[in-house]
């Protein structure tokens, strides 16, 4: 069993521990997110940009019950990061217990709404005559399986907020390796089409929820999930709402912004835009990917430091993640903007389809190189309980900016419009998180103490901590 007075994070070279965070979630990010690029891959070989489309209609709702997952492991992560940090492990093990009953009721409150009435949903996310048979045996299958959705993103996050980022990776490994053998059964020799690879997709997720459960139910988890803390303590879960909302926030209004983006592309392009956008955003995910994981491999780092108030580690931290995702952004960017229909093709040999997206490509991928410090950016806040910060960086990309552009560019460019309402709106985000960071880093910078000070222990008194 681990010592109950050491953390993992409490390390002095920020550099390695970083890493050492960062690529087992850079590895079980990856895998999760081949549960729906694997799907969508399927089905586009074998069933046709039909079936993508069908898949692109229910994404938003799956990215819902993914948000739900994120709000309360990533409110429930930076408070435990910052309680361990100030030696409360009590406390953290409350907010634990905390994160994981709030998973289950609200992932459960999502499941029985969307199954009241499914066609009506997939109606209002844009689904079209065509589309709706493939959209609606999908979604069907999805619903009953929300739960394990939701719940191995929120555990995935709050047991890599002790510092563990081994177990969340083989949890994700676990669940999209079966993802991918299921799929292979299900769509190929059976036959079952989108229906496949929803159940596919939901019983991955089964085993991986049951392998994060057992975890927390041994002796090798750091924090323990104890009976009595699952049991609401409502200024836990303010305080892990507080923070988390701002993920919920920014997955809810991506949601809205794609069901906006999908009944634009109905409007001024037709079926196959639908499909085209359901293969770029499966790409766009990964792209996405290398500023999420490096955010996600630093917040217990970050949260941890400004708990014991070590300021200047919290620096050299910030400092080393924004320079580690934007060289990977700009990689990414190399590859997928120069070379799309490599990319493409993995997904569909659908000629007509793969014009459509490389042409799309070219323009929704045009800023990626910002994307690295975008992504960390957004995600310092909710490390360090910047409650206000939080949600509008996060709530910018899609609400504040998307939203507005992908409606009006359009009415001047037609299908360009679309296309190019996603980098003017990521050059945006960047701006705001920028002129939202560069105030906390300044007063970092102003309590960091003079080097050749002995920074404090984690064994040692540190002051309460302020939540939110």
């Amino acid at each position: 069993m681990q010592n109950r007075n050491l953390s993992v994070l409490d390390d002095d070279r920020i550099g390695r521990l970083l890493v050492k965070l960062t690529l087992p979630a850079f590895f079980g990010m990856f895998v999760m997110t081949l549960y729906n690029v694997v799907d969508t891959i399927f089905i586009g070989q074998y069933v046709g940009p039909l079936g993508i489309a069908g898949l692109s209609i229910v994404f938003p709702l799956q990215m819902f019950s993914m948000g739900i997952g994120m709000m309360m492991g990533m409110g429930g992560a930076s408070l435990i990061s910052r309680l361990i940090g100030a030696n409360n492990i009590p406390r953290a093990e409350h907010a634990l217990g905390n994160a994981f009953s709030g998973t289950v009721i609200l992932s459960a409150i999502v499941m029985i709404v969307g199954l009241s009435n499914v066609d009506f949903w997939l109606r209002i996310m844009g689904a079209s005559d065509t589309i709706l048979p493939y959209a609606r045996d999908y979604m069907r299958i999805i619903l009953f399986g929300m739960f394990f959705m939701t719940f191995t993103m929120s555990m995935n996050t709050l047991i890599r907020s002790e510092g563990n980022a081994r177990v969340p990776m083989i949890g994700m490994i676990l669940g999209a390796g079966l993802n991918i053998v299921l799929d292979a059964i299900f769509i190929i020799p059976l036959d079952m089409g989108v229906r496949g690879a929803a159940l596919a997709t939901v019983i991955a997720q089964f085993i991986a929820s049951i392998y994060f459960l057992s975890y927390h139910l041994t002796k090798k988890s750091f924090l323990k999930l104890l009976p009595k803390n699952l049991i609401i303590q409502w200024q836990i879960m303010r305080d892990i709402l507080a923070i988390g909302i701002s993920a919920l926030s920014m997955v809810v209004a991506g949601s809205i912004a794609s069901v906006f983006v999908n009944r634009l592309l109905v409007s001024y392009g037709g079926d196959i835009h639908i499909a085209a956008f359901g293969v770029l955003h499966r790409i766009m995910m990964f792209a996405l990917m290398p500023g999420m994981v490096i955010g996600q491999g630093l917040q217990p780092i970050l949260g941890f430091n400004y708990g014991a108030r070590r300021y200047d580690r919290a620096l050299k931290a910030i400092r080393i993640g924004i320079t580690y995702a934007s060289v990977i952004s700009i990689v990414a960017f190399v590859a997928l903007y120069f070379s799309p229909e490599t990319f493409l093709r993995i997904f569909t040999t659908d000629t007509e389809l793969v014009a459509v997206s490389v042409y799309a490509a070219k323009r929704v991928f045009l800023v990626m190189p910002l994307i690295g410090l975008m992504m960390v950016g957004q995600l310092i806040f909710q490390a360090i309980g910047k409650v206000i910060q939080a949600i509008v960086s996060s709530l910018s990309r899609s609400a504040l900016f998307l939203l507005p552009t992908v409606l009006i560019f359009p009415r001047f460019w037609g299908i360009d419009g679309v296309w190019l309402a996603f980098p003017v709106t990521d050059v945006l985000t960047l701006v705001l998180v920028v002129g939202l960071l560069t105030p906390v880093l300044l007063d970092f910078s102003r309590k960091s103490k003079p080097s050749g000070l002995e920074p404090e222990k984690f064994n040692l008194p540190t002051p309460p901590v302020k939540l939110g």
